[in-house]
Formats: structure tokens, C-alpha cells, sequence
């Protein structure tokens, strides 16, 4: 299909995971030795099947984990420098970053189940709605460069969420119930920005895979 491809492939496992602390821009300390492995079957996957030989450019957040899973496929997806970009990052965590989860929850609970968007839980942390807006500017940064092209981007869970409430219209607000999104470490999730070959007045918008993590079978 014609149309612009932007790729977004969670990182994966990190040493921050790993050791259950609150991974910001201080708190990330790249991938774990299992995030490695994982990024390692990707590449080869990618590499065999060269499903994304026609990459145009690679993207990268500025947290370890995701520049460091972008280099290890970077060979298989055109071997294009990365551009790293705030932008694309995780939740910022503010004052918490580099916490225990433990630790973050005891000093900044969550009473009552009601979701607010507009929650800053830690101080110097951003809201739901405040990195909703952060990541579609990035977002929509790398489809303006890229019209036409396939776009690869190592990013986080939290980006690939907030795409998929956005594109598909989900939803921010507590009014709106839904289900759990959890694209797994290394994951791809594909759009694909084009007139559609069966109903070209509609959505020029398509989902094409989301949380594709095949590669990972026998991975541990």
C-alpha cells in the first residue's frame, strides 16, 4: 500500500524494569541483559524477513533503553543514523525518577479509582493530558518529514498507548472506560498514513499491526 508507514517498536526490557524503579531521563540505565536479547531477535527477525528494508529514517526517544534498542536494529532497518528526540520519550516523571515503585507509591498514593488525565502525581511530573500533547507533536513532527516514506521509531509504551488513544479516538476522560493496552517490550505497531484502497472518502488512517512481538517466542 502507498502512503506513509511510521513504525513504533517499544523498547526492550530495561535494566530499570528489571529492578522495579521509576525510569526517567536519570533513572533509565539502558536495557537489561534479557531487553538486549530481545532487541537481538527483532533485529535478526527484521533482518530475515525485511519487512522494514525500505526504512527511510530512524527515530529514537532520548532514554537509554529506547536509543539503545534503536542501535542494535538500527543495521536492520537501512542502518540510518538515529535521531534522537525528546519528544518520543516516556512519562516524565519528575521527582520520582529513579524511585523504587515502592518508594513512588508510598510518597505520592492514589486514592480512589477515578482516572484523571490531568493528575500530576509527582511534583515536576507531567499529567496524562500534558504528555498527550508532548507526543503528538513528536508524532506529528516525524510524519511531516517523512510524507511517503517508512519511518521507524524505538520508543516506549507510554507513546504507543497515547497513539492508539489518540488515532483511534479513545479517549482521555474517566467518562470513557476501556481496555488495558500493553504493547510488550520490542513490540511493533504500525500505521500507516494513505487514501484507502476500498474507501478512498474515508479515513486516511489505518492501524496495521499493533503489538506484533512474534520474534520474542523462546526469547527469556
Amino acid at each position: 500500500m502507498d502512503g506513509t508507514r511510521v513504525v513504533l517498536i517499544r523498547h526492550g526490557e530495561s535494566r530499570a524494569q528489571e529492578q522495579r524503579i521509576i525510569g526517567g531521563h536519570d533513572g533509565c540505565a539502558g536495557l537489561s541483559e534479557l531487553g538486549r536479547r530481545q532487541a537481538k531477535a527483532l533485529a535478526e527477525r527484521l533482518a530475515a524477513s525485511g519487512e522494514l528494508a525500505d526504512a527511510s529514517a530512524l527515530y529514537a526517544s532520548m532514554m537509554p533503553r529506547a536509543a539503545e534498542t534503536a542501535s542494535i536494529i538500527a543495521d536492520a532497518v537501512g542502518g540510518h543514523e538515529i535521531v534522537q528526540d525528546c519528544d518520543l520519550c516516556e512519562h516524565h516523571p519528575g521527582e520520582g525518577d529513579g524511585l523504587s515503585y515502592e518508594e513512588y507509591d508510598r510518597r505520592w498514593p492514589v486514592t480512589g479509582r477515578t482516572w484523571d488525565p490531568d493528575l500530576r502525581r509527582a511534583p515536576g511530573s507531567e499529567t496524562w493530558s500534558e504528555m498527550a500533547v508532548r507526543v503528538a507533536r513528536g508524532l506529528d513532527a516525524v510524519i511531516e518529514r517523512h510524507r511517503g516514506e517508512t519511518v521507524v521509531v524505538a520508543c516506549h509504551g507510554g507513546v504507543i498507548v497515547h497513539s492508539l488513544v489518540r488515532w483511534l479516538e479513545l479517549g482521555l476522560g474517566s467518562e470513557h472506560e476501556r481496555a488495558w493496552l500493553n504493547p510488550v517490550n520490542t513490540s511493533l505497531t504500525e500505521w500507516r498514513f494513505g487514501e484507502s484502497p476500498w474507501d478512498p472518502s474515508g479515513m486516511a488512517l489505518e492501524l496495521v499491526r499493533f503489538n506484533d512481538h512474534a520474534h520474542l517466542a523462546g526469547v527469556s
